[in-house]
């Protein structure tokens, strides 16, 4: 297979390139990213000299650099997304020409050249379940996003499957719960509690911190792609969720930090951000009955790893925290 990734220098898209050039040797994979404040090109240390591997630093919304990154290529694989909640209350308009027009733009370029098209999207795009209850969101389940981030997600949702209806593109979508892992950008909820305490500040956390999030290791994600890629029905939509119960923002943060050694004088409550979703929880029968899907890293072991990725890994993130990643890769890719 030749790939086209977009936003493969993000945190999901990163892993997933790492994992297929890893489980997929003969296979060709060219990345695509803009290089926004959360790409970073040295989370692709390892493979930026793999001749299988190619990068393009460019815009999805921009069509002549989207026609040249897909030329040759017979599947894209769709990361690239604003995704980050609070920025997307602060600056809408981003979201809106990244999400959805950037991804109008390689649908166009896809249906030109026939090109499989797989969409990564969200849970967030079904709105909030209520706590307390065992309700679980399902591939039917109606759109109902709270904030411009996950508005713009289900846009970009209904624009993939009208290119398979109208033009019989061969499309597949995943929506997945929240991804942790390596190489996340430490302003999502775990980077950010592991590298406050690292440093000794406190871990902000909104509202009354009851709010419930089913979590997802990045490489279950990674893999489950993969499953969908091979064996996936065109024109469906799957589901991805994680192993761990449901389990709320505090609990993670409390967990977090009896991990690292810490009290839980550490946590600071904050006011509530507009429109945050109370609870999330995916049922992913369909994933598991049609591909075989079934996450391997549960979130107790794997939340282990994770801190001690960022605690080995603390020239990257303190990198990322400054700003000075992206002299870095300036200076070493000269882009």
């Amino acid at each position: 297979m030749r790939l086209l990734v977009t936003g493969g220098a993000g945190f999901i898209g990163s892993n997933f390139i790492h994992y297929w050039l890893k489980n997929h040797a003969g296979d060709f994979v060219v990345n695509l990213d803009k290089l926004t404040y959360a790409g970073n090109l040295e989370n692709l240390t390892g493979v930026e000299k793999n001749p299988h591997y190619t990068f393009i630093k460019g815009d999805i919304v921009d069509p002549a650099v989207v026609e040249k990154a897909a030329n040759g290529v017979d599947t894209i694989v769709h990361f690239a997304a604003e995704s980050h909640v609070d920025r997307s209350i602060l600056e809408p308009e981003v979201f809106i020409l990244t999400n959805i027009v950037g991804t109008y733009v390689l649908l166009e370029a896809a249906r030109k050249k026939n090109i499989r098209f797989h969409h990564v999207s969200t849970d967030e795009v079904f709105g909030s379940l209520e706590l307390g209850t065992t309700e679980k969101f399902k591939e039917i389940t109606p759109y109902d996003p709270s904030s411009p981030y996950s508005a713009s997600k289900a846009a970009s949702d209904h624009l993939v499957r009208s290119y398979h209806r109208t033009y019989n593109l061969p499309i597949t979508i995943s929506n997945t719960s929240n991804n942790f892992g390596p190489y996340q950008f430490p302003e999502k909820l775990i980077p950010l509690a592991i590298t406050n305490l690292i440093e000794g500040k406190k871990i902000p956390v909104y509202g009354d911190g009851k709010h419930v999030r089913d979590w997802l290791y990045v490489i279950d994600h990674c893999r489950a792609i993969e499953l969908i890629l091979l064996k996936g029905v065109i024109g469906k939509t799957y589901l991805i969720g994680g192993s761990t119960e449901e389990i709320s923002n505090v609990e993670v943060v409390k967990k977090i930090i009896t991990l690292m050694g810490k009290d839980e004088s550490m946590i600071e409550f904050t006011k509530e951000r507009p429109g945050h979703d109370r609870r999330y929880s995916l049922d992913w029968s369909l994933a598991a009955k049609e591909l075989g899907y079934k996450p391997e890293h549960s979130f107790e072991e794997y939340i282990k790893k994770t801190i001690e990725w960022y605690q080995r890994h603390e020239d990257w993130w303190r990198r990322v925290k400054s700003g000075e990643y992206q002299e870095y890769y300036r200076e070493q890719y000269g882009v």
